[in-house]
């Protein structure tokens, strides 16, 4: 059972991973969240008076939500109570909430700081309620997941939303030489390295800072691991006391870069949103970058060839219909030939379409179609435009007045299609834009065409004309 007195209880440093030896103690050795934490900011403020009640942080990994939790109780004198939603239920919820009760008949405080709080189900979410109304704890989640979507609405209401942004990439450099320079809890303090090579110092080109602060992508936590992963794989040079980090040894070490992505998470949503309207404002350059990014981050091909053909017949239309062509030969393309080179399929079909002229004219005519099928009376297909394949039918009028059109001159016949009540309505409006223009033109022709002086009866009356007149 988790107690709450030993939950509380820091974490030994003894063999700790670099990054739980370089976890900040102070607001002033905190890096990043300036905007949150810098003087006179809400969220500063709030901590040194001693003011905070509930609070969700909401960012991406390793950019100090755990950290500056810790480091809000410990400047509040509280204590904190990490708790888990991978591993615990409504069970362990309860004992520590009856721990914390007993705590705070005590006259003591107590932050429940509960990671990965998307994770618990509204049943679990909901039984923070009533402990955090009664000010039983301070509870402080932290998700990588929009709280909009992943927190009940309740528990929402009762706690104030930070959002905390990824480190800037000369942030994580000056972490990484921090590391280097801090011989007490630095990478040369108490670990694996320093006990089994023993090496006086580590020397790294800037270069290799660089290099490894990229492949971290703003998360703090992913930079000290990579630091220890090259450290260890460093071997000594000149001096054999010193090891020397250099880029091509951080390159070799590390492979290829980390991409935060997440299948069903926001991110997916976000990059295939900038992807969508990067190709509609016809920007190749960018097209091409979210492209990639997204097959880089491991999202799934087809999903990425879906979306081009839905915005080739979107977006772009009759405007240049061989855009729809490209679409599904790009995708057909990967199928042929997988990754990687089937990349370069879908790479070259998002440098078409956003070259392609651009019309929604197709796409809003198919949804005002859709409107009025949906929102007027469905009337009976007109008389002339039945078949009439029996000669009851021909009775009855059916085929009267259909004009075959190419018996036709222009084969383009004065003949009202649809039904009387939506007479003369217009869905598709052609763009003048690429191919849409000589479509415009045609359809001009077209109607003027289509609306002769006296043209034949209505279909009300047509409908309405008995056998006699067959």
């Amino acid at each position: 059972m988790m107690s709450l007195f030993d939950a509380s209880t820091p974490p030994s440093q003894s063999g700790a991973p670099l990054a739980e030896r370089m976890r900040p103690r102070t607001l002033d050795e905190f890096t990043g969240q300036e905007h949150l934490l810098a003087p006179g900011r809400p969220l500063r403020a709030q901590i040194e008076r001693d003011t905070l009640g509930s609070l969700i942080f909401w960012g991406p990994p390793g950019v100090g939500k755990t950290t500056l939790a810790r480091i809000i109780a410990q400047r509040t004198q509280r204590v904190f109570v990490p708790f888990s939603a991978v591993t615990s239920g409504i069970k362990e919820i309860r004992q520590v909430m009856a721990d914390a009760e007993k705590l705070q008949a005590h006259g003591r405080r107590t932050i429940l700081f509960v990671d990965e709080i998307h994770r618990f189900n509204k049943a679990q979410q909901d039984a923070f309620l009533p402990y955090v109304e009664k000010g039983t704890i301070t509870l402080i989640g932290a998700t990588t997941e929009n709280p909009s979507f992943e927190i009940n609405s309740a528990l929402l209401s009762r706690a104030r939303v930070y959002v905390l942004r990824a480190l800037e990439q000369e942030q994580i450099v000056g972490l990484l030489q921090r590391a280097l320079q801090d011989r007490e809890r630095g990478l040369l303090g108490n670990s694996e390295l320093a006990r089994e090579r023993r090496p006086l110092g580590v020397e790294a080109e800037g270069e290799a800072l660089q290099h490894i602060a990229l492949f971290a992508n703003g998360d703090a936590r992913s930079a000290y691991n990579m630091l220890e992963a090259v450290a260890a794989s460093a071997v000594p040079s000149g001096d054999p006391a010193v090891l020397r980090l250099t880029k091509e040894l951080v390159s070799d070490t590390l492979q290829r870069k980390m991409l935060l992505y997440d299948k069903g998470g926001e991110e997916h949503f976000n990059l295939i949103s900038a992807l969508h309207k990067s190709l509609r404002n016809s920007d190749p350059q960018a097209a091409l970058y979210w492209t990639v990014r997204m097959l880089q981050s491991g999202e799934d091909p087809m999903y990425v060839a879906r979306r081009m053909v839905r915005f080739a017949v979107e977006d772009i239309g009759l405007a240049d219909p061989r855009a729809l062509e490209q679409a599904l030969a790009a995708r057909d393309a990967f199928h042929f030939l997988g990754l990687p080179e089937g990349g370069l399929a879908l790479a070259q079909a998002a440098v078409y379409l956003a070259m392609a002229p651009k019309s929604n004219a197709l796409y809003t005519a198919y949804g005002e179609a859709q409107g009025d099928v949906q929102q007027t009376q469905a009337d009976p297909v007109p008389m002339h435009l039945r078949n009439a394949p029996t000669a009851l039918m021909k009775e009855l009028g059916y085929s009267r007045g259909y004009q075959y059109a190419h018996d036709v001159p222009g084969k383009v016949a004065a003949m009202q299609c649809l039904p009387d009540n939506l007479r003369d309505r217009r869905y598709y409006r052609p763009s003048g834009a690429g191919f849409e223009r000589r479509l415009q033109e045609l359809l001009e022709a077209v109607e003027r065409k289509q609306r002769p002086e006296a043209s034949a009866p209505s279909t009300t009356q047509q409908s309405q004309a008995g056998p006699s007149e067959a």
